[in-house]
């Protein structure tokens, strides 16, 4: 089963420092919650990270999940599932808008389990995923 939504938020920083804010996977902990810990093993040529390990822990289930980041200039980047013990499936999305004032950014994110979940907790853990990528990652783009 998978459930997908969005959101949308502005935050008082440029694209740049939005794409900055995103490559610094090592903080991912520091921004959200449900990380324990996040590792980038590989790299992009440009410096950015490709492929990114991090233990997650959520609704009672703690996984090791690995993803591929592909970043489309500062118009936005992707993260996609490639292994997990938990998840069937994790896209996201960060879509990136220049502003007078900073950047508005649209967070599309889909995520499934492999688990049995009663489709009200996954919708539960979507929304607190959303909520950690748009709140969360604008309190902690702000701050930097």
């Amino acid at each position: 089963m998978a459930v997908s939504g969005s959101t949308e938020f502005d935050v008082d920083a440029s694209p740049e420092e939005v794409m900055d804010a995103v490559a610094a996977v090592e903080d991912l902990p520091q921004r959200s919650p449900s990380h324990k810990s996040a590792e980038v093993e590989t790299f992009h040529e440009d410096g950015r990270p490709n492929r990114v390990r991090a233990q997650v822990s959520a609704v009672g289930l703690t996984d090791e999940e690995v993803t591929d980041y592909t970043w489309d200039g500062l118009r936005s980047v992707t993260w996609t599932l490639v292994e997990s013990s938990v998840q069937s499936a994790q896209v996201g999305t960060y879509t990136l808008t220049p502003t007078d004032d900073g950047t508005h950014i649209q967070l599309d994110l889909e995520i499934g389990v492999k688990v049995p979940m009663p489709g009200f907790v996954l919708k539960r853990v979507l929304k607190g995923a959303l909520d950690t990528g748009s709140k969360g990652f604008k309190k902690y783009v702000e701050s930097r």
